[in-house]
């Protein structure tokens, strides 16, 4: 089992010292690779929540990290595909560049009309869209002339350089039956949502490494990756959700989501809505409280 951490994104907390604290504290702890996500914008009147409402960029945020650290990995989880692809593609690039090989890019559908509204990309289609956006970021990593022509993405004969090396590994979120399925036939691996049901991890990672094995790829080789929604609370007794309780607890439920088939767990704090509604200063106390507390034991 892998360990990561999100960084500080979301609410009060979330300033370019605090994501340095808990970047280079992470690292000196071992652990495996931390987390960013992404969100456009916050509609008006919808109700969300207080993680979605100030968010910093999260390929923005990795590059300012990967400058402060040497060797943890940093994943994104999720880039929405109201994007451009080719666009993303040489951000993505430039970050596995600049930060030594270290990127795995999560790539998602997105739920949010508003957002696709914004970026001026239909709503409609989003699984189809979903599997050639990951076609067309491809063949910009890894085609010495680039071209595409399909329903959703055009590209003429074209140089996209330079090439990450290695390209990023591809990961897909998404938490339909069918969205699993996609993950297993095309991606290096599935992460889970900010909704999921943990107790019901395990039939879903199933699902996708049996589509991976239906298409002829190896199974064992795809990384299922659990965001953590981890709510750090005293007396969590009997039904609370996984990942919520004392720290012992939280501990023994990443064990229990390892035995599950989970490869990753990372604990992310912006989405409990309690931290990410504190004081700047409370809310990193009890961060790095957690960072130490939860750290991989090597």
């Amino acid at each position: 089992m892998r360990t990561g951490f999100a960084v500080p994104q979301s609410g009060h907390w979330a300033t370019p010292e605090n994501m340095r604290r808990i970047a280079v504290r992470a690292e000196e702890l071992g652990y495996h690779e931390l987390w960013t996500f992404q969100r456009v914008l916050y509609p008006v009147g919808h109700q969300m929540g207080a993680t979605y409402r100030s968010v910093h960029d999260p390929l923005v945020t990795l590059a300012f990290l990967a400058g402060v650290t040497g060797t943890i990995r940093l994943g994104v989880a999720v880039v929405n595909a109201f994007v451009q692809p080719v666009a993303l593609a040489k951000q993505f690039a430039t970050l596995q560049a600049v930060s030594g090989g270290r990127v795995t890019a999560g790539l998602g559908l997105g739920w949010l009309p508003e957002e696709f509204e914004a970026a001026g990309v239909g709503f409609e289609g989003r699984g189809r869209r979903g599997e050639e956006f990951v076609e067309v970021l491809r063949k910009a990593w890894t085609d010495d002339v680039v071209e595409h022509r399909g329903e959703f993405y055009s590209v003429p004969p074209s140089h996209v350089d330079p090439k990450p090396s290695p390209a990023p590994p591809i990961l897909l979120g998404g938490t339909a039956e069918v969205a699993l399925r996609r993950a297993g036939r095309l991606a290096d691996g599935w992460v889970s949502s900010s909704r999921e049901d943990l107790s019901a991890i395990g039939p879903r990672a199933a699902v996708v490494r049996e589509a991976a094995e239906r298409a002829g790829r190896d199974p064992g080789a795809l990384r299922v990756v659990c965001r953590g929604v981890t709510r750090v609370r005293s007396g969590a007794g009997p039904g609370r959700p996984l990942l919520t309780g004392t720290f012992d607890q939280i501990r023994a439920d990443v064990a229990a989501l390892e035995a599950e088939g989970v490869t990753d767990v990372f604990h992310d704090l912006n989405f409990d809505p309690e931290h990410v509604t504190l004081g700047a200063d409370e809310a990193m106390r009890r961060a790095e409280e957690a960072l130490e507390a939860l750290a991989p034991r090597l």
